[in-house]
């Protein structure tokens, strides 16, 4: 189904106590050797951004070739090449061991005073001084020596048109605008990639963004020895500009140490960028670093991060969009929230990267959740957060908006990665929260980790998204929502039984959930996501039609004219009807965590009927109904039915309220 490439190192891998199994530290015995007998600013020029390489290769004399030798010649020559590898090899080891001892040695000597009160400190810790002194060292030196390098690969985005730096266009997360010329060069890129791929392509894959963290974060330390992480990033016919820039960010601003590797899903792109110029790019900028996976057919992003995780290696999966920049500090706080408790799904606090103009816009603080159809969105962190009064806190979060969230990879193996029965996206993230909360674990969104990204205005799967999320959220209900799966039902305004979606086998899923031994979903209603508003109470829901005008719906119209009215029927949220059993008749889509939906109401003062927030109506009888399935709707509080009546209006109908005349009238769906 898809084909992987992992580029190899080109020279040896060397790793210290603190970056065991890292792959980005490559060493030249050349460079070692070299950096030892030179200076202190020489001597502390290592890598990490790339490899150095020693070509180590011999060749014959140039006036032979292998057909001419004797084969006793040729066996001579082997032999010769064996003993200079031989020696390379014991000329890299005493280089680099060298080069390790002159380094510390001249720093010993020009810091001893300091250095005396730090060896004072570990011994009162019980800590063996010289291994700890020696690696801080040695990975201020690694780092440094990166330095160098980096500026000596830089060209190599020039040959893609694009630039390298911390300066330039963009730089600060400002705002850029283009020419009047540009922006006629740039208007088909917008409309192929939904953002401002030319200006993209104009700012630096380097560039710096601001610091919006909370300042109480600023304060926080964290343990060195953090799990290392595995970034996937999910593709599909992005700019490369966008994705490089993802790579790079992530590059600078994770610790070396903590990054394990890069993973990129190509979830079958057709842009040919995408292809060579992409592997050879990150294969020379980043050898050993990145890995790339090629999906031979569109599976969608929901299946294309499965295919992600499982070629990841490192401790901590980390699920990004392709369209991403992060920012420092942000990997610490997640992977040290994860190795205190490998059960919690981390989640960064998002900032919006402007798709017209590239410019960082911070979002508040918030949780992640959901109205009923499954729709993702931001919601106030709980009530007791905000009494807690830090602003550095973890949040409690009942899902996730979906474009970045970091896991303990073997946990989330355990717990069922994410639902392959689903199709493209829409739901899954959704489903992810509830699963993980109902199955002994948490998520959360972190303040002190910051990751910006761009709100395209077009996606790149399908234009009607919200076909994809109807039907996996549906599997989603039948799976998890217990009882309150007729709330989804209700949401989408779809029939409980017959409503001709294939949803797929949930067979697997079912079992994964008896296996886990999960919680009941009231219990999550309960404890996670209190804020929800419930809708167990329905009777009847759908489309309402009066038998005198059946082609017309009630309709919640403007919001602002408070009037309910009447619409050829199309049966979207506007014209979705409810009545409860409390007699109240509600009419547009389900509230979540916000305001209620409305409900109509006979004032007693007005012939037309209002469209009020329910909560706020104190009249009991004003805003109750009698009514069942085929017969007329009457007001408790005035006797007065909700009729139809020819009117010089809009498709020649208005809805009043009246004596009542014996019309009829049906709400299109039933709750079992």
């Amino acid at each position: 189904m898809f084909r992987t490439h992992f580029p190899q190192l080109t020279a040896p891998q060397k790793n210290t106590g603190a970056q065991k199994g890292t792959h980005r530290y490559a060493y030249a015995a050349a460079a070692g050797a070299a950096a030892a007998a030179a200076d202190d600013d020489t001597c502390i020029r290592v890598t990490r951004r790339c490899c150095c390489c020693l070509d180590a290769s011999l060749s014959l004399p140039s006036d032979t070739s292998p057909e001419e030798m004797h084969p006793r010649e040729i066996k001579k020559s082997l032999l010769r090449r064996w003993k200079a590898l031989l020696v390379l090899n014991a000329i890299a080891v005493a280089g680099f061991m060298t080069f390790w001892t002159t380094c510390n040695t001249r720093t010993l000597q020009a810091s001893e005073v300091d250095i005396g009160a730090e060896v004072k400190r570990f011994r009162g810790n019980g800590t063996t001084p010289e291994s700890e002194i020696s690696q801080d060292l040695l990975l201020k030196r690694l780092s440094s020596l990166e330095d160098v390098v980096y500026r000596q690969l830089n060209g190599l985005s020039k040959s893609l048109g694009l630039s390298e730096g911390f300066g330039g266009r963009g730089k600060g997360g400002l705002p850029e605008t283009l020419s009047p010329l540009e922006q006629i060069d740039a208007k088909p890129l917008m409309e192929k990639y939904g953002y401002n791929a030319y200006l993209s392509d104009r700012i630096s894959l380097d560039r710096t963004l601001p610091d919006h963290r909370p300042s109480q974060c600023k304060t926080l330390n964290y343990p060195r020895d953090l799990p290392q992480i595995s970034l996937i990033f999910i593709f599909v016919d992005e700019a490369l500009s966008v994705i490089l820039r993802s790579i790079h960010s992530a590059v600078n601003y994770t610790p070396a140490h903590l990054l394990k590797e890069i993973i990129l899903v190509d979830d079958n792109s057709n842009d040919e960028q995408l292809k060579a110029p992409l592997e050879e790019y990150v294969n020379k900028r980043y050898p050993g670093l990145v890995k790339i996976v090629r999906n031979s057919k569109r599976e969608g992003l929901i299946r294309a991060r499965n295919e992600g995780w499982k070629v990841a290696t490192g401790e901590v999966t980390g699920f990004f969009d392709a369209h991403v920049e992060f920012t420092p500090h942000w990997a610490e706080p997640v992977l040290a929230r994860i190795k205190d408790d490998h059960k919690r799904i981390i989640l960064p606090s998002i900032d919006n990267i402007n798709y017209e103009t590239f410019e960082l816009e911070r979002y508040e603080n918030s949780g992640h959740g959901y109205n009923w159809e499954l729709w993702c969105m931001y919601i106030s962190p709980p009530k007791q957060w905000w009494d807690d009064g830090d602003m550095a806190a973890p949040i409690r979060s009942p899902a996730m908006i979906g474009c970045s969230f970091a896991v303990h990879r073997e946990y989330f193996g355990e717990l069922g990665l994410l639902d392959s029965g689903m199709d493209v996206y829409g739901g899954e993230n959704i489903e992810l929260g509830i699963r993980v909360w109902l199955c002994g674990g948490s998520m959360e969104v972190l303040p002190c980790s910051r990751v910006s990204h761009i709100a395209r205005m077009k996606k790149p799967y399908h234009n009607n998204i919200a076909f994809h999320t109807r039907r996996n959220a549906l599997r989603v209900a039948e799976v998890w929502l217990d009882e309150y799966k007729s709330s989804v039902y209700i949401a989408w305004n779809l029939p409980m039984e017959n409503h001709g979606i294939d949803f797929g086998d949930i067979s697997e899923r079912v079992a994964l959930r008896d296996r886990l031994q999960c919680k009941h979903f009231e219990w999550y209603l309960d404890n996670v996501y209190p804020e929800m508003r419930r809708y167990r109470n329905t009777v009847f829901y759908g489309e309402m039609r009066s038998s005198k005008a059946s082609h017309l719906c009630m309709d919640q119209g403007l919001k602002e004219n408070h009037t309910v009215t009447l619409h050829p029927c199309h049966g979207w949220s506007p014209q979705l009807g409810r009545y409860t059993k409390e007699g109240q008749l509600f009419l547009g889509s389900l509230g979540s965590t916000g305001d209620e939906t409305r409900c109509v109401v006979d004032d007693q003062t007005n012939n037309l009927p209002q469209l009020l927030n329910c909560d706020k109506v104190t009249n009991l009888k004003q805003k109750t109904w009698n009514f069942s399935q085929n017969s007329s709707i009457i007001n408790q509080a005035s006797g007065r039915c909700l009729e139809v009546v020819e009117a010089k209006v809009n498709f020649g109908h208005q809805l009043v309220l009246q004596t009542c005349s014996g019309q009829k009238w049906t709400i299109k769906n039933t709750v079992k």
